[in-house]
């Protein structure tokens, strides 16, 4: 069999056109692509192993599964050695933007992981771009050796534009013509705005009826149990943001499906243990439950995969063919693809993974295709991750910032005042308000160390008024220079911390002159760096090289004293999350959705 060009979803022709073939092939009546056999069978259908089998394979697609040493005719064969075989899994909620590549790239990681489909949330390049960005990426997703489908993202700009600036405005009009225009736009993304829906605003309303007046269904985001009725109520259908087991329970008992949400123990993306108490504590089933991997960068998309969340779930007491079943069948079921992937039934995809007895993924078929063996991709995947789909010139020129560039830091209060100062804590998602009274020293630099404070500043980097709002982090462990970045959530301006102002305009400068990325200053110099050109949010070279990227920033992170990873940083700004925030507007307490001032007059 000659191997089609180029290695994307589309190589496998739609089902519809090859019934014929795959029932003459079952029946026997003629001779298969590809036999793999010598295999435990992980059926997903009934959640246990079949022993001693082997897989008959035609055009990229299952013909049958049958008994090891069925077939007798002259077709190439696989030994699998009395591996399990397991269908490719199927991660349901992610952006690939936060692992910092493209589609392409990010697909080598995946088929490295065992993971063949992604549901992806593209709001990131969204809340830049508008909606060229999104028709660029699934440009990208498409060119892609992996299956990408997108949830259309749902909340762009995520507040008001009183509260912030984005360089997108996603309406209901919009995502309706971008469902009508991309197949693979099977959802809407996550409705960050819970608050919003709970409450009734019109504007949240219709975007989420432009989904269901397609039969999409729609993705969440919600803290607080207090807003689960009225937001599955809107036609919310499933969360990622299960934190808890009592949160998790009700979501399920609402009607919700949930995502168990893995990820590096000491990022903030870690709530799988906790939820997972829904079926381990209470006794729930797990037939609406999946794992997710949501936010990854490029090095933790590596080390840290679906499989591994699947690994984490079997760890804590999930049955291991169901924990692959949360990964694999239940995700598709949820979009209505389970007649194409997640299982082993006739006619579905051969996207296969062969695994060791510890559930690590070994060998990857994509469409019937080998393109990981002994966890090393092979020549066919190099070919096509060389081949990666190549951004539009207006993709690499996002960073409009104000210039001249305006004051950093604020303006020494003179006397006696009450700060609004932001508190950072592990794990990093959530921020503690600190409303407190701030005697000031003669100078910043001794009123900073006093106070166990840094300055944070967001600039608009949109082109739009040129924002510069001034803040205040306490506890966030800098010990010199600056931190700064071009992904600050969601709409991306550009965040930077310091002890100077000086640092702190050697770091912007630096993401401005590469068009985007993230760094660490130290006594005027740039310590380390992850150029992101595109859109201010993504490399365009291959995730091996960004994950190696990744990995120095990390280590001058640390050394500089950082008490929250970067990617936490990065969440500084997205003010659809507790209790406090920054923007380019200033600083926003939530849920209230106000600004208040970095410093107020001392009440009498």
């Amino acid at each position: 069999m000659t191997d089609p060009t180029p290695l994307t979803r589309f190589s496998v022709a739609p089902l519809s056109r090859m019934t014929r073939q795959l029932a003459s092939v079952a029946g026997g009546r003629a001779e298969p692509d590809l036999v793999i056999t010598g295999a435990r069978i992980l059926s997903t259908y009934s959640e246990r192993m079949r022993p001693d089998s082997e897989v008959w394979i035609t055009g990229g697609r299952i013909a049958a599964v049958k008994p090891a040493g069925a077939y007798r005719g002259g077709a190439p064969r696989y030994e699998a050695g009395g591996g399990i075989l397991a269908p490719g899994l199927v991660d349901p909620h992610l952006h690939i933007e936060s692992s910092m590549v493209t589609a392409c790239a990010y697909a080598e990681a995946a088929l490295l992981n065992g993971t063949t489909t992604i549901v992806c949330d593209s709001h990131e390049i969204g809340n830049v771009l508008d909606t060229d960005g999104i028709a660029w990426m699934l440009e990208d997703a498409r060119a892609a050796p992996l299956n990408i489908y997108l949830t259309v993202p749902s909340t762009v700009p995520a507040t008001s534009p009183e509260l912030e600036t984005a360089g997108g405005d996603l309406t209901a009009e919009k995502i309706g013509a971008l469902f009508d225009a991309w197949p693979e736009a099977i959802g809407l993304g996550e409705k960050m705005d819970f608050v919003a829906v709970a409450e009734g605003d019109e504007r949240a309303h219709a975007i989420i009826a432009a989904a269901l007046q397609r039969g999409r269904p729609v993705s969440g985001h919600i803290y607080g149990r207090g807003f689960v009725g009225a937001y599955a109520a809107s036609g919310v259908t499933d969360t990622h943001e299960a934190i808890d087991r009592d949160i998790a329970d009700d979501l399920l008992e609402a009607g919700l499906w949930i995502y168990l949400r893995g990820g590096p123990p000491t990022t903030p993306w870690h709530s799988l243990p906790k939820a997972i108490g829904t079926i381990i504590e209470l006794g729930a089933s797990a037939k609406r439950v999946c794992v997710c991997t949501d936010d990854r960068d490029a090095q933790d998309l590596l080390a840290y995969g679906l499989d591994w969340v699947v690994r984490e779930a079997i760890r804590m007491g999930i049955p291991r063919e169901q924990a692959w079943s949360m990964g694999s069948l239940h995700p598709a079921t949820r979009y209505g693809l389970d007649n194409e992937i997640g299982g082993f039934g006739g006619g579905r995809r051969a996207d296969l993974v062969l695994l060791d007895d510890d559930f690590i993924p070994q060998t990857t078929w994509y469409g019937g295709r080998c393109v990981v063996e002994n966890r090393t991709i092979t020549p066919l995947l190099d070919a096509a991750l060389s081949r990666p789909y190549r951004y539009p010139a207006p993709a690499y020129a996002t960073m409009h910032l104000p210039l001249p560039l305006p004051a950093l830091v604020p303006v020494l209060p003179k006397g006696r005042c009450v700060v609004n100062a932001i508190r950072t804590t592990l794990p990093g998602i959530e921020l503690t308000h600190e409303r407190y009274d701030l005697t000031p020293a003669s100078d910043w630099p001794t009123t900073l160390r006093d106070n166990d404070l840094c300055f944070v500043t967001v600039i608009e980097r949109h082109g739009g008024a040129g924002n510069v709002a001034h803040g205040l982090l306490r506890a966030f462990g800098l010990k010199h220079g600056a931190v700064a970045s071009s992904v600050g959530h969601d709409s991306h301006n550009v965040i930077v911390a310091g002890l100077n102002a000086e640092d702190m305009r050697v770091a912007i400068d630096a993401l401005s002159a590469i068009q985007g990325g993230v760094c660490v200053v130290e006594d005027g110099q740039v310590t380390a760096m992850v150029p992101l050109p595109v859109a201010g949010l993504l490399s365009d070279k291959r995730v091996g090289i960004v994950a190696e990227e990744v990995r120095l920033l990390k280590k001058a992170w640390e050394r500089a004293g950082c008490t929250i990873p970067y990617m936490g940083f990065n969440l500084i700004p997205l003010s659809v999350i507790p209790e406090i925030r920054i923007t380019d507007k200033g600083i926003v307490l939530v849920p209230a959705m106000e600004i208040v001032p970095l410093f107020e007059p001392v009440e009498a």
